[in-house]
């Protein structure tokens, strides 16, 4: 397999998020979620109190009737707060590419984690009133430093797969192909932060990753490079 052990965020932090619109602000999040056509609905809902080391208040698994946004709130309603987070699970389409440098479009998981604003001593302040995992970095930036205007700052293989992969990579058609994929992916997140900016009261937004010191601006040169 390639090497994918980092990860992509998105935080977003909302206006006047009190208590009492904590739900009502996460409901208008969750009708934005761009779900998978084949995996379409929330498929599972936590609620937890204080902080992660506590147990669940509540933890449902959806995956045999998903659910969208407002059968999740009507769900999380009597757990309404200062201290509560609710964490749901999707799936969106990305595109794909396998060791062979085949492409294709694919459900993949989301997690959703939506905080109050005491919960776990105010966690909200560094990782947003709502955080989502988007998945993998890789989605978005590619492997190895392949995409974007800075080509020739690739990184070693750091795996045979992934040498391979590479060597698929040299041949400029599947390079071309690769990057066109990936932008789609990157054109779908875009998308998303913006319907989120229109439906949500939003304060401030960061997209964030493990490997990349600037995240944004990384998928903001793939999008843009020729």
């Amino acid at each position: 397999m390639l090497p994918m052990a980092n990860r992509a965020y998105l935080s977003v932090w909302c206006k006047n998020f009190a208590e009492e619109r904590v739900l009502e602000d996460f409901a208008k999040f969750l009708g934005t979620v761009p779900f998978s056509a084949a995996k379409p609905g929330f498929e599972y809902l936590i609620v937890r109190a204080v902080d992660a080391r506590e147990s669940p208040m509540l933890e449902q698994n959806l995956r045999a009737l998903p659910l969208d946004g407002s059968g999740i709130i009507e769900l999380a309603k009597d757990y309404l707060y200062p201290d509560s987070a609710y964490e749901v699970h999707c799936n969106w389409d990305l595109w794909l590419f396998d060791t062979e440098g085949r492409s294709k479009l694919e459900p993949q998981p989301l997690e959703i984690f939506c905080h109050g604003e005491e919960y776990d001593d105010g966690f909200f302040r560094e990782s947003g009133h709502i955080q989502v995992d988007l998945g993998f970095e890789h989605f978005f930036t590619g492997h190895a430093g392949l995409l974007g205007m800075r080509r020739g700052e690739r990184t070693p293989a750091q795996s045979p797969e992934e040498a391979r992969f590479l060597e698929l990579m040299a041949w400029p058609e599947n390079l071309q192909r690769y990057q066109e994929k990936t932008r789609e992916n990157i054109r779908q997140l875009l998308d998303w932060i913006r319907k989120i900016e229109k439906a949500v009261p939003v304060e401030r937004v960061r997209l964030w990753s493990e490997g990349e010191e600037n995240f944004e601006a990384r998928v903001e040169e793939i999008l843009v490079a020729h």
